[in-house]
C-alpha cells in the first residue's frame, strides 16, 4: 500500500495544497506580505483577520504538507525547534515523554533544560530494540508508566542513523494511550510517511530536505486527526511561532523539485557510504542503504529509500581534525539536506549540549562524522574524501 500511495507523489509535491492562484491565475501562490485583513462589516471577514492565526501563503503551504504526509491538519513554524516546541506544548506538568535514545541534540536541550522547568519529564528508550531479537516490544513497553503520554522518535535517528519500526512502536504506543511522535526530518514525505504507520504527529525541521537550498529556516508539523490538528492550532496561534509569508513561498518552491533532489543525494550517498566503507581509515559506516546495516531490512520495508544522510567513525590511525579540515569541497557546517554536501562533528557540534557520559554511552564520540551528501557529481564528492583522508593519516 505503501508504494503504490508513493507513484503519485512526484505531482504531488508540485501541485498539492493550493496550486497557484484561483483570482489572478499565477501559477505559483502569491506572498500575502500582510499583518491583517480589511473586513467586510462587523462581525463578518473574508476568512482571515490576523496573519498570526491565518495567512494564505503559510495556509498553501499547510495545506501541502498534511496532503503530502497523508494527515488531517498541517502548521508552520519559524523554526524545526518552533515545531518540537509547541508539540511539547500540549503536555503538562507530571507528563513524561519517552525519546530516542540518539536524538537530535536541540531536542534533548529543550527538554532538558526549558520544559524540565514547567515540570515536564523525558527519559531516553532504546526504540530500535538491541540487544533484545530486535524485538522492541520490551525497550519500550517496559517504560510505558502512567505519567508517559508520548513516544518521540527520529527515524533514521541523528546522528547514528539507527532505524525503528515505526508501525510497531506506534502500535504499542496506541495500546497504551500513548501519542506517537515521528521526526521525519532526514527522510520528508518523499520517502517515508509516518502516519501511514501509526504515528499521531508527523514533525520537520523543514530547513533541511524540504527546504534544500541552505536559505530557510521552518518547522512543519502534521496532525493525523482534527482533533489534535485543533489543539496545535490553538498553540500555534495562542504563542505565535508562525512562519512568514516570504519563507513559506519559498518552501512551497523549494518542495516542489524535492523528489528530483532526493533522487540524486540517495544515488551520491549511496556511492560516497560504499567507498567510505573499504576505505582503512574508516572503522564504520552507519548508512541503512547498506545490506550489512542493522535497520537495512526495516528501512527497506518502511520507506522508498535510505536517505542522504550518513555517519562514518575514523579509526585510530587517522586524524579527525587533519581530516575535517583537509576537505576542500564538502563544506563543514551545521545544518543538513541542502544541496551542497556538508560534514560536521556531532560530539561538538549539533549534540555538543547532550552530556559527556550520555554520549559516550551511545557512540556518539570525537571521530564520529556525520555526512550530508550534496548533489554534486558523485566522483568530486568522494576525490575529496580521498584526498582529506589521505592527508590525515597519521604516520606511523
Amino acid at each position: 500500500m505503501l508504494l503504490e500511495r508513493m507513484r503519485d507523489i512526484e505531482t504531488t509535491l508540485l501541485h498539492g495544497g493550493i496550486d497557484g492562484d484561483g483570482r489572478t491565475g499565477a501559477v505559483n501562490v502569491p506572498i500575502y506580505q500582510t499583518s491583517t485583513y480589511k473586513q467586510i462589516r462587523l462581525g463578518e471577514h473574508t476568512g482571515y483577520e490576523y496573519s498570526r492565526t491565518g495567512n494564505p501563503t503559510r495556509e498553501a503551504l499547510e495545506k501541502l504538507i498534511a496532503e503530502l504526509e497523508g494527515g488531517a491538519r498541517g502548521f508552520a513554524f519559524a523554526s524545526g525547534m518552533a515545531a518540537i516546541t509547541a508539540i511539547l506544548t500540549l503536555f503538562k506538568t507530571g507528563d513524561k515523554v519517552l525519546i530516542s535514545n540518539n536524538v537530535y541534540g536541540g531536542t534533548f536541550r529543550v527538554l532538558d533544560k526549558i520544559f524540565s522547568n514547567f515540570g515536564l519529564e523525558y527519559e531516553f528508550v532504546d526504540t530500535t530494540g538491541s540487544g533484545i531479537d530486535g524485538s522492541i516490544k520490551d525497550d519500550i513497553e517496559n517504560k510505558l508508566t502512567a505519567p508517559v503520554k508520548a513516544l518521540l522518535i527520529e527515524s533514521p535517528a541523528n546522528p547514528l542513523m539507527t532505524v525503528t519500526d515505526i508501525a510497531a512502536a506506534a502500535d504499542i504506543a496506541k495500546r497504551h494511550g500513548v501519542l506517537t511522535i515521528v521526526d521525519n526530518t532526514f527522510m520528508s514525505p518523499y520517502l517515508q510517511r509516518p502516519i501511514e504507520l501509526g504515528a499521531d504527529i508527523v514533525l520537520h525541521s523543514a530547513t533541511k530536505y524540504l527546504g534544500g537550498h541552505s536559505d530557510l529556516i521552518a518547522g512543519l508539523a502534521v496532525t493525523a486527526d482534527e482533533v489534535l490538528g485543533e489543539k496545535l492550532h490553538f498553540i500555534q496561534n495562542a504563542t505565535g511561532g508562525i512562519l512568514q509569508p516570504f519563507d513559506s513561498f519559498l518552501l512551497i518552491r523549494g518542495i516542489k523539485t524535492l523528489g528530483v533532489r532526493l533522487d540524486r543525494h540517495q544515488e551520491n550517498a549511496l556511492y560516497a557510504a560504499e567507498w567510505l566503507q573499504k576505505h582503512p581509515g574508516v572503522a564504520r559506516v552507519y548508512y541503512p542503504g547498506l545490506p550489512g546495516d542493522a535497520g537495512y531490512e526495516i528501512q527497506k520495508r518502511q520507506a522508498n529509500g535510505p536517505g542522504g544522510m550518513l555517519s562514518f567513525e575514523l579509526n585510530g590511525g587517522w586524524d579527525h581534525e587533519a581530516f575535517i579540515n583537509g576537505l576542500s569541497l564538502v563544506t563543514l557546517a551545521e545544518s543538513l539536506g541542502g544541496v551542497e554536501s556538508l560534514i560536521c562533528q556531532p560530539s561538538s557540534m549539533t549534540h555538543a549540549s547532550i552530556p559527556e557520559d550520555i554520549r559516550k554511552k551511545i557512540h556518539i564520540t570525537e571521530k564520529l562524522i556525520r555526512f550530508s551528501v550534496g548533489i554534486e557529481n558523485k566522483h568530486d564528492i568522494v576525490a575529496d574524501l580521498r584526498q582529506a583522508l589521505d592527508g590525515a593519516r597519521r604516520a606511523s
